[in-house]
């Protein structure tokens, strides 16, 4: 039996450099992969999906090339083209990925499904069909999750689609049916509506991205609505009808009862952890009523000597905190040090368009918690930048305490607001109170400089 100093379950985007770095200091590693070296950014995820988002906004703006005195003429989408660019894309990060680890000195990458024997052994169901035991002192479990399929009257009787497989499609549906209103549904209904689809959007939530300050929530429906996409919140979806190749949704909406038919239909009714099949019980991890591993704040099971790392411990569910798991773990291993979760900033931008991004509080948990604090808010009407792009839509938003002046959060849904958030992000984390950003000297014509314009709104001149 080989013994290891770590095995890694999993190659997501905290295991992958996780595995390289403890090989790389000298430890024995063996990390194994189910399928594909990448984890879910980038086989299912930000990779994919942020690809399909480039092309959906090429269609966009050649639709409204008008707009900027230019006649692009008519607009045509080919699905097969737009796929293969997305799987060139997804082929080209993951094969770099698969030959980092072969490449690795002290790394054995091993294909096969992991089931957990006991506390310090994993068995192997290899690829080839063969079974290898091994042995780690520790184990570290990064499997990440999938689409939940929720139970639906008549679901198992349709053809429905998830945020994998949708983007296997090459050819545009006529008529799209969204289940769920968050954030990858979102995405979604605005990337297909863009490649030329009807979209229907059907929520079970009062209102969109529910999570989002009301006055966001309300935006973005209202951005969506401009794009041509139909909105049902506060619907349940009481059963689902087989009708051809397509699928007709019968909604319930407090006394009145609906029925729509879709060529396609998606569910986006959020995610599950990969962690059913790891057969815990054996080594005594525990998880929650959602089979998300519990961990503490330095990412150690109950059960000595395993981690869970990313999206399968539950939490925050991005890239960049599945990263920021990996240097916890590095810190702490590598060089001795104290490193933990707590308090880290958990900065998220959806790829809408324009993009939403938030970091720290939204007002709504500002005023939950008690604080004293004021809001700073401008239109991207606001915005001379924005304007001359012809992106005007959305807002931007900070939170601020009333008596330090420190930032205590912002939202922007805005062209670009990824960007402009991290900006901001970067003002917090360095303890900048908002004065000082207000008065800066930002290049012009830029949208950074719109932030000294937010701020302004918080001491009229």
């Amino acid at each position: 039996m080989s013994i290891y100093d770590a095995i890694i379950i999993g190659t997501g985007q905290s295991g992958k450099p996780l595995a390289v770095t403890l090989a790389r200091a000298g430890w024995k590693v063996a990390v194994i992969e189910r399928e594909h070296v990448g984890g879910t950014c980038i086989n299912v995820g930000c990779t994919p999906t942020k690809t399909l988002v480039a092309s959906a906004r090429v269609a966009y703006l050649a639709r409204r090339a008008r707009d900027y005195g230019v006649d692009a003429g008519a607009v045509k989408v080919d699905m097969k083209s737009v796929y293969e660019r997305k799987r060139a894309m997804v082929e080209r990060f993951r094969g770099n990925g698969q030959k980092t680890l072969e490449k690795t000195p002290n790394l054995e990458l091993i294909f096969g499904e992991a089931r957990l024997k006991d506390a310090k052994h994993v068995v192997v169901e290899l690829k080839a069909g063969r079974t290898r035991e091994i042995e780690g002192r520790r184990i570290v479990i990064n499997t990440g999750g999938r689409p939940a399929v929720p139970p639906i009257p008549g679901l198992e009787r349709v053809p429905f689609l998830d945020s994998t497989s949708i983007m296997e499609l090459i050819e545009l549906p006529r008529h799209l049916v969204v289940l769920g209103g968050g954030y990858v549904g979102l995405e979604f209904c605005q990337m297909f509506r863009r490649f030329g689809a009807r979209v229907t959007i059907v929520n079970r939530d009062p209102r969109l991205i529910l999570r989002e300050d009301p006055d966001v929530s309300a935006e973005v429906e209202k951005i969506l609505k401009e794009d041509g996409i139909e909105i049902f919140n506060s619907t349940q979806v009481t059963r689902l009808e087989k009708i051809g190749a397509g699928v007709r949704v019968v909604l319930g909406t407090g006394k009145e009862s609906k029925k729509i038919s879709g060529s396609h239909l998606l569910l986006a009714l959020g995610r599950v952890p990969n962690s059913d099949r790891l057969n815990l019980g054996a080594a005594g991890v525990e998880t929650d009523n959602s089979g998300f591993i519990k961990v503490n704040p330095k990412l150690e099971t109950n059960v000595p000597g395993i981690y869970a790392i990313g999206d399968v411990k539950g939490g925050p569910a991005f890239t960049h905190i599945s990263y920021d798991d990996f240097r916890i773990l590095r810190e702490n291993w590598v060089n001795g040090g104290n490193a933990t979760i707590e308090g880290r900033p958990v900065p998220n931008c959806v790829f809408i368009d324009p993009q939403l991004a938030t970091v720290g509080l939204n007002e709504t948990e500002a005023q939950k918690s008690g604080l004293d604090y004021r809001v700073a808010k401008l239109p991207m009407t606001g915005v001379a930048r924005a304007q001359e792009m012809s992106e005007a839509r959305g807002f931007m938003k900070a939170i601020v305490d009333a008596k330090t002046r420190q930032i205590l959060g912002c939202t922007v849904l805005g062209v670009d607001g990824g960007e402009i958030m991290s900006m901001l992000q970067i003002a917090m984390m360095g303890k900048l109170p908002y004065p000082a950003i207000e008065e800066a000297i930002f290049a012009h014509p830029t949208l950074a400089e719109s932030l000294n314009n937010l701020f302004m709104t918080l001491d009229p001149r």
